[in-house]
C-alpha cells in the first residue's frame, strides 16, 4: 500500500515509552500541547513492561514510534545482529538524573560519595552513565555502597523508607522528595557528562517513509521549540493529565530544572557528537565491543514538507 494511502486510513499513532516520566517531556507534549492532533493523528500511548525493550513493540508492529536509548543498537552490534529500528531523534541531549541527599547541601562534592550508601539502579544505562559520571568526576564508584532494591518506583520507596543517605534518581522523582520534605537535590548528574545522545525516538526504517512518519516529525520539531519558548508552568498544567500523582507545583520545578540544563535542544537530530560521546560512555563500561559506525545505529529524520 503507498505511504499516503496508509496515512490517510490509518491516523491513530501508537507510541511507546521505555520509561515514562517528566524527563520526556518532549515526546509527551506531542500528545498534551495538541501538536499530534494539529497533524491528524491520534495519539495511543504506552509503557513496555518491565524488562522488555519497546523495541520489542516495533517489531510486533503494536507501535509506530517508541522512547529508546542509543545503546540498544550497540547491544545488537555486539552480537553480529543489524538493529530492526534506528534511531532518528534525539529526546534528551543530556543525562537527566539526579542525586538527593537527605539533607541541602550547597557545598555538595561528589567526593562526598565514597563511602556513602546509595540507593541506585543496579545496570543498565543509568548505572552505566553514573559510572561515567563518576569517573569523570574523579571519584571511585566501588568505594559507594550501592543499595539496588529494583526500578524507579521501588528506588523512590527504599529512599522514603529510611535506606541511604543519597538516591540517585530522574525527574520528578527528586521534586517530590523535596516537595515532601524527604530529601534535597544537590547534584545533577549530567552536568559530568555532557551533551550526550542519552534518549532517542526509535522506528522502523520503512515506517520512516511514510506520511505518517512525516506528520509525526512536523509535529514533533513545533514541539521541540515549545519545549524551549513556553513557561515550565504552563507545559505542566497540559502534562498534568499525564501525572496524577505528581503535584502542579512540582512537575513544573521539574521542567523548569530540564529546560535549564538543555537537555531539550532546539534541533532535533542525534548529532554525531552526542553519539560519539555515548559511544565513549558504554566503552569505558565494558558495553560496547567496538565504536560503531553512527550510520549503524541512527539516521536523519524525515524530512518535512
Amino acid at each position: 500500500m503507498p505511504a499516503h494511502e496508509e496515512y490517510s486510513v490509518l491516523a491513530k499513532i501508537r507510541i511507546q515509552f521505555t520509561l515514562f516520566s517528566a524527563f520526556y517531556s518532549p515526546l509527551i507534549s506531542t500528545m498534551s500541547g495538541g501538536f499530534l492532533k494539529a497533524e491528524g493523528l491520534d495519539a495511543e500511548w504506552s509503557v513496555s513492561p518491565p524488562g522488555v525493550s519497546a523495541l520489542a513493540a516495533l517489531k510486533d508492529g503494536s507501535a509506530h514510534v517508541v522512547q529508546s536509548a542509543l545503546s540498544q543498537g550497540f547491544a545488537a552490534l555486539d552480537k553480529g545482529e543489524t538493529p530492526e529500528a534506528v534511531h532518528f531523534a534525539q529526546v534528551n541531549e543530556m543525562d537527566g538524573f539526579f542525586l538527593t541527599g537527605r539533607e541541602a547541601d550547597p557545598a555538595f562534592a561528589w567526593k562526598k560519595l565514597e563511602g556513602a550508601e546509595l540507593v541506585t539502579f543496579k545496570g543498565g544505562q543509568p548505572q552505566a552513565m553514573f559510572k561515567y559520571a563518576c569517573h569523570r568526576a574523579g571519584i571511585d564508584f566501588a568505594k559507594l555502597k550501592a543499595i539496588c532494591p529494583g526500578g524507579p518506583a521501588e528506588i523512590d520507596k527504599a529512599f522514603r523508607a529510611g535506606q541511604g543517605q543519597y538516591v540517585h534518581q530522574q525527574g520528578p522523582f527528586p521534586q517530590q522528595l523535596q516537595a515532601d520534605g524527604v530529601g534535597h537535590v544537590v547534584a545533577q548528574v549530567g552536568k559530568q557528562i555532557g551533551p550526550c545522545g542519552f534518549s532517542s525516538l526509535a522506528a522502523t526504517r520503512e515506517w520512516l517513509k511514510t506520511d505518517m512518519a512525516k506528520a509525526f516529525m512536523r509535529a514533533y520539531r513545533k514541539t521541540r521549540v515549545y519545549m524551549n519558548q513556553t513557561p515550565a508552568a504552563a507545559i505542566a498544567v497540559a502534562e498534568k493529565p499525564y501525572f496524577p500523582d505528581i503535584g502542579e507545583k512540582v512537575l513544573a520545578d521539574c521542567i523548569a530544572t530540564y529546560q535549564r540544563l538543555g537537555c531539550w535542544t532546539p534541533h532535533v537530530d542525534i548529532t554525531r557528537e552526542a553519539y560519539e560521546r555515548t559511544l565513549d560512555v558504554f566503552e569505558y563500561n565494558g558495553l560496547a565491543k567496538r565504536r560503531y559506525r553512527y550510520e549503524q545505529v541512527c539516521a536523519m529524520p524525515p524530512a518535512v514538507d
